[in-house]
């Protein structure tokens, strides 16, 4: 099977008023949401899919570098494949990473060669599901931080993550209440990664250290990133206060990062998402130092139903009690009222994702078992620019933020 043709096409969903979420330090305004779809076509009509981060800089890399790498090649051994990448354009690592990302819609194109699913070709599967939570929760009240985790647990998540931004006690309250509304039953994640990124106002470590004391006493999953990422010591000196679960990862920039955050043994739950951080191949490298290091795995997907389904083809080689969760992200649509719409998060596919009681059951058809709606491309053309903007009260600054999750802050302007 020779490979005929690459493609990438960005996507974009304007949101017909910008999203404006107050927080404790300043302002976050959303002004779209951003997709790729990748796209390799083989020979006798075969066609494989994958999806990919929402820059121009990563479509400019495959347009330029891995499109023309592979096209003409033998599509056989996707490792070998990769490492002679590796030796020519992919010794630039950020390069390396979208070929990496490319090699999704490979792997999706080789599974429909062979007939099998994607899973059978990056591990093999053990299971054929996987637990699911159900994310939103975007700086809002903390009564409306309980009302959504209560929708959820109507929706038949079995976890929810929320992001809170209201203040220490006003942090702690909103737990407080997430956990009256839905009882013991519904793990709570809390994603705080605002806590570092309010300028003059963002926590101190004492602060940080308080608050995961007064949330450890609600039971909560685990409280993400209340740190700045970079810090793998002071994770791991909260950590042993045992006051909390923690979770990072999906900021890392590297392999050997992401190596340190493990063997420092600074978390309880590893995160790493298969679009923005190496794929397959750095997950599969990821996941098996985190079973030696009896640490969980959960994926950071923040985007698209098939970003959702490409990681659960991975997280399904494994153990539940190592491939622990699977993030999707949860939209307003007719079932609930959440962050914002996305529509083009479901209609990337032509069927829903099979998903009961909280569990994703993954497709077994060849590829990523999944059919592609390529009236998307048309649908939802690209819009350039940052999709938000976090906006400081002290000292007043503006940064844009970019489709790549593993890059803490980019520079901007205001909207």
């Amino acid at each position: 099977m020779k490979i005929q043709r690459v493609q990438s096409f960005l996507l974009s969903y304007r949101f017909p008023n910008p999203v404006k979420l107050t927080y404790y330090g300043g302002e976050r305004t959303i002004v779209k949401r951003d997709a790729m779809l990748v796209r390799l076509e083989g020979e006798g009509g075969l066609v494989g899919y994958g999806p990919g981060q929402g820059s121009e800089k990563a479509h400019a890399a495959i347009r330029d570098v891995v499109g023309p790498f592979l096209e003409g090649r033998t599509l056989a051994d996707p490792d070998a494949l990769r490492a002679m990448f590796r030796m020519g354009p992919g010794a630039d690592p950020e390069v390396f990473k979208v070929y990496c990302m490319v090699e999704v819609a490979l792997y999706d194109l080789l599974g429909k060669v062979l007939g099998v699913p994607v899973s059978e070709l990056v591990g093999g599967r053990v299971r054929d599901t996987i637990a699911l939570y159900g994310s939103a929760g975007m700086y809002q009240p903390a009564e409306g931080f309980a009302r959504e985790a209560a929708a959820f647990a109507e929706l038949g998540y079995r976890g929810y993550k929320m992001r809170p931004a209201l203040g220490p006690e006003e942090d702690v309250r909103a737990v407080e209440l997430m956990r009256e509304a839905v009882g013991p039953a519904l793990e709570l994640m809390v994603d705080a990664h605002s806590w570092w990124r309010m300028g003059d106002r963002s926590y101190t470590a004492e602060t940080v250290h308080q608050v995961a004391r007064e949330m450890g006493s609600f039971d909560i999953a685990w409280l993400e990133e209340p740190l700045p990422p970079d810090d793998h010591n002071a994770y791991r000196e909260l950590r042993e206060t045992g006051y909390v679960p923690l979770a990072s990862g999906e900021h890392e920039p590297s392999d050997d990062a992401f190596t340190d955050l493990i063997a420092s043994q600074a978390v309880d739950f590893v995160q790493m998402d298969v679009v923005c951080q190496g794929g397959y191949a750095s997950g599969q490298r990821i996941l098996s130092m985190a079973q030696r290091q009896n640490i969980a795995f959960a994926f950071h997907c923040w985007g698209t139903d098939l970003e959702v389904v490409a990681a659960a083809q991975l997280g399904v080689c494994w153990p539940e009690m190592v491939s622990a969760w699977l993030e999707q992200a949860v939209y307003t649509d007719e079932r609930v009222q959440s962050m914002y719409e996305f529509p083009l998060a479901r209609r990337i596919l032509k069927h829903p994702l099979e998903i009961s009681g909280g569990e994703l059951t993954v497709p077994i058809k060849p590829g990523l078992g999944v059919e592609i709606n390529e009236d998307v491309i048309r649908e939802f053309p690209w819009i350039p620019g940052p999709w938000s903007y976090f906006t400081l009260t002290s000292p007043p600054e503006t940064y844009a933020v970019t489709s790549d999750h593993s890059v803490k802050w980019n520079p901007g302007e205001k909207p």
